[in-house]
């Protein structure tokens, strides 16, 4: 059965980019979200493998989500996509819970062996 990933960025470019990734990758995106808010409750309804979390988004940003939902689940796995120059933001997620971080714009094999590392 394959991997099921939610997918939470602001843009909805992004969000399309990576679904493509991960779709030819093999795994299986249950569901997108385009703030902080609707992840998490995407993430009780859906309770998905794994969530790739964008940083900045209006509304609540990727950490802020990031802990909510670590919160909710200590075993979730979330991936963190960040654009350069977002250190401080990207550590602190690291700090919250995030297990890696994909930098855009993506790199197609990058995303995969990132989404391997975490729930291969």
């Amino acid at each position: 059965m394959p991997k099921r990933v939610l997918i939470v960025d602001d843009a909805i470019f992004m969000r399309m980019k990576l679904k493509d990734i991960l779709e030819k990758g093999g795994f299986e995106v249950v569901a997108e979200s385009q703030n902080g808010m609707e992840a998490i409750e995407k993430y009780k309804s859906e309770r998905p493998d794994l969530v790739t979390m964008d940083i900045t988004m209006p509304e609540m940003d990727g950490v802020a989500a990031l802990k909510e939902i670590m919160a909710i689940d200590p075993n979730a796995k979330v991936i963190m996509c960040s654009a350069m120059g977002q250190q401080s933001m990207v550590m602190e997620a690291i700090q919250s819970g995030a297990l890696d971080f994909i930098v855009k714009p993506f790199d197609n094999e990058r995303v995969i062996k990132s989404i391997n590392k975490v729930i291969g």
